[in-house]
């Protein structure tokens, strides 16, 4: 065995052992990024993330030179890229040596920063199985091709990756689908108790309306209906943020039925075709019934419009009320905990939100999520 294979064989157990304790996507690749360069010639590198519709993601990067880290890393982000369009075409199989590199001579020719001598890289596929993630790219200075022994290592590396990747996609599912057995857990538990509870208090104070004759407790009786009323209310709403039914037979009737159960006239206006990623789908249910309560509790009106435009890669969500509205103080950089709630789940998917209010003029929600 030469010293190479030996340096090889250690450098592959180290970056085992990080994948196997790390639980986390973005610093495990980064962490074994670093290691895989330390431990190898190979002094710069990074990785794309590429979805099914082909769009790719600068996921992580290590020890980039001045000229490709210039503006959060703006030419390796954009433009064209031989490997990453070998990927989509689904002819990146193994490791390879990349001719020339569009976003690389870009950003030479962009004199933004030195290039440390950085021309052209390596690329190699991030798989498990069929299953296919995106791409690692490695380079070193002043060199334009790598050995097929160093070619051999970086599909090495790429398998672990590959499988560590994997690994922590099925580890998120598990810790997702435990997430929506226990809400289902908890909503059938208020079902069960505190719904049955107030539902029962209801018909008590009716009945006590009905029996008595005396006005003043009958009034009394009225209050208790009308807030164990709003209280029931409530806990629909509730039960319905923990366990969404309907979502099962698409979005727009899971919006059309919370809305129905809250008692709001809904108009749904839709533009392009609604298929989005389970993640993506219940973001933008999650965030409609935030604002479907907003609108139930601070409006004044019944009524609500929400227009959903779908693109090639954004989903544009405008919900909006012809309400009271609201005066913004500038003071506050989020007016409410319901609209803080609704920025935080569009940030989340990494997508924005913003909305439009003036006194007696409505509401105007704005949401664009990518996808």
């Amino acid at each position: 065995m030469s010293v190479n294979d030996h340096s090889n064989i250690t450098i592959l157990k180290e970056i085992a052992e990080l994948l196997n304790e790390e639980t986390e996507m973005i610093p495990m690749l980064k962490g074994a990024l670093s290691k895989f360069l330390n431990g190898t010639k190979f002094e710069t590198g990074w990785i794309f993330f590429i979805n099914e519709k082909g769009k790719s993601e600068l996921v992580a990067h290590e020890n980039l030179p001045d000229a490709l880290a210039f503006n959060h890393c703006q030419h390796l982000s954009k433009g064209g890229c031989w490997c990453v369009s070998r990927y989509r075409n689904n002819e990146l199989r193994k490791a390879s040596n990349i001719i020339e590199c569009q976003r690389i001579e870009a950003a030479i020719e962009a004199d933004i920063g030195d290039h440390a001598g950085i021309t052209h890289h390596a690329t190699v596929p991030l798989q498990s199985g069929d299953e296919r993630f995106g791409i690692l790219n490695v380079a070193t200075p002043n060199t334009i091709s790598f050995s097929d022994e160093e070619l051999e290592l970086l599909e090495s590396v790429a398998f672990q990756l590959g499988s560590a990747i994997k690994r922590i996609y099925l580890t998120k599912q598990e810790q997702e689908i435990a997430l929506v057995q226990e809400r289902n857990r908890l909503a059938r538990d208020l079902h069960d108790s505190v719904n049955q509870l107030l539902f029962s208090v209801t018909l008590t104070a009716r009945a006590g309306i009905e029996m008595s004759e005396q006005q003043e407790i009958k009034e009394t009786f009225k209050e208790i209906q009308q807030l164990t009323q709003s209280a029931l209310t409530e806990m629909r709403a509730l039960i319905w943020q923990l366990r969404p039914k309907g979502l099962e037979s698409g979005l727009i009737e899971a919006i059309k039925a919370y809305a129905e159960m809250l008692n709001i006239k809904l108009t749904v206006n839709v533009s392009g075709v609604i298929q989005f990623p389970s993640r993506i789908e219940e973001t933008l249910f999650r965030i409609t019934q935030e604002a479907l309560n907003n609108v139930r509790k601070h409006s004044g009106v019944q009524e609500a419009i929400i227009y959903i435009t779908v693109t090639a890669t954004d989903i544009l969500l405008v919900i909006k009320d012809e309400g009271r509205g609201f005066v913004i103080d500038p003071e506050l950089s989020i007016p409410s905990i319901g609209l803080q709630s609704i920025r935080d789940r569009a940030i989340a998917v990494g997508g924005t939100a913003d909305w439009v209010t003036e006194i007696g003029k409505g509401t105007e929600l704005l949401i664009r999520l990518p996808y």
